[in-house]
């Protein structure tokens, strides 16, 4: 079964809280702290693998937890850090964030790896706040929640040429008859229901060879919904070359001009860029009666409109007898080795192919110009502080102690934040939302 989209939800590990220990040791106050740091939480990755052709497997398990880290131990014992998440996928797959639709990355190379989702950081121990006015800290820090993302899946095959054309254009033919693909093959429409790969080896071309993609349910309104509407038109973007076939015998029902730019209008409407993709335009059936009269008014329709899209060039076979293929075959790995700078480049925002895909901070500019990396808003007379690091913050302080919450609106303090807070109007006993936490605005 071929699957080419799936909706799937992964969740970092979440660090490990730092250990509030003390050691027993002569001359130092209460034993002196030796409270361990957290570990931290595993990474979720994904990684282009090679071998995989569908999005099957993601049916049949959506969610993907990585393994917590560790908390810290006495005697200044880090906590275990908890192994990343490796998830293999496709070659070609793109990762959307489907709670707001944002680009995550666009996995097109063999071993290209992202971290989808950064584990979560270990809580510092006790220790580690020792400080000569602090001796004997009786705090530290809780491990840092991993993320949680919903993601969406898409597989776009990657080929070096794809066939399109009209249901019965004999594209299942051509690919079985050239590769050692074995796709459906059957005398009514929408014989194929999902995109066949082959590698193709063109006789008198030692080796050379390009994988070839079927490209099924392309009629007049695909971009539309139509037939089966565009499911399969997203697979026509990773080609650098496109083969056109076009059914020329009398026993087709529609004009060979007509069906050329049904296919052509089709592509046009769903990505304006595939217009100008160098195509290969192939009468085929040219061993049923009356081919000979429509691969002659297919040619002079293609040549009154300015040639085939891309500049391509018209060829003549019978994807049956495998007759006038090899010549197809050749013009297609001319065309590759002179488009290799022609095909398709993936739209992808900067950044997104880097290894670590998280949300930035939001910024504004504080007095003298200093960037804090937190905003304010007012949300039914609340006041909400956002900002990656000052949630952080938050969330890994515990709030049940003191000294704790204390530390905390010390941190506060010196970022800026209560300061933005009283020229946003708050005043005390105003109430002050930071993540999922709210608070007494106290001066």
């Amino acid at each position: 079964m071929f699957i080419d989209e799936v909706r799937i939800n992964v969740k970092a590990g979440n660090g490990g809280s730092g250990m509030i220990t003390f050691r027993r040791e002569k001359y130092v106050p209460r034993g002196g702290p030796s409270g361990g740091d957290g570990g931290h939480g595993g990474s979720v990755i994904l990684t282009a693998t090679l071998g995989l052709r569908t999005l099957l497997d993601f049916r049949y398990r959506q969610h993907f937890l990585a393994t917590d880290g560790e908390p810290g131990g006495s005697k200044d014992q880090a906590g275990r850090s908890g192994p990343d998440l490796v998830v293999s996928v496709p070659q070609g797959t793109v990762v959307w964030d489907d709670s707001d639709g944002r680009l995550l990355a666009d996995l097109t190379t063999v071993g290209q790896r992202v971290v989808i989702a950064r584990g979560g950081r270990g809580g510092r121990g006790n220790a580690r706040f020792a400080t000569s006015t602090e001796r004997a800290p009786d705090f530290a820090e809780k491990g840092e929640p991993g993320p949680e993302l919903h993601l969406r899946l898409e597989l776009k095959l990657i080929a070096d040429a794809g066939l399109i054309g009209l249901p019965n254009a004999g594209k299942s033919t051509f690919l079985a008859k050239v590769s050692a693909a074995r796709p459906k093959i059957a005398d009514y429409p929408f014989t194929t229901l999902a995109p066949n790969l082959g590698v193709v080896a063109a006789p008198g071309r030692e080796g050379e060879s390009f994988v070839l993609a079927d490209i099924p349910g392309l009629i007049k309104g695909a971009h539309a919904g139509s037939g089966l509407g565009d499911k399969f038109l997203r697979h026509v973007e990773r080609t650098s070359i496109l083969v056109h076939l076009v059914d020329v015998s009398a026993a087709s029902d529609q004009d060979p001009g007509t069906a050329y730019d049904d296919i052509r209008n089709e592509l046009a409407l769903y990505d304006p860029g595939l217009a100008g993709r160098p195509e290969i335009v192939v009468a085929t059936k040219m061993d049923l009666p009356g081919a000979e009269e429509g691969a002659l008014r297919l040619e002079g329709h293609i040549e009154k409109a300015g040639g085939a899209g891309g500049g391509g060039q018209f060829f003549r076979a019978s994807p049956l007898t495998g007759a006038g293929l090899t010549p197809v075959l050749h013009a297609v790995l001319d065309a590759l080795a002179t488009s290799a700078t022609i095909g398709w480049t993936p739209a992808i925002s900067p950044g997104v192919n880097e290894r670590e895909v998280f949300a930035p901070s939001s910024a504004v500019i504080g007095p003298r110009g200093r960037v804090r990396e937190f905003t304010i808003s007012v949300v039914d007379g609340v006041f909400v502080v956002s900002g990656e690091s000052v949630e952080r913050a938050v969330v890994m302080t515990d709030l049940a102690n003191y000294s704790a919450v204390r530390r905390l609106r010390y941190i506060l303090k010196r970022r800026g934040v209560s300061r933005a807070l009283r020229a946003a109007g708050a005043r005390p006993g105003a109430q002050v939302r930071v993540g999922q936490f709210e608070f007494d605005f106290v001066e």
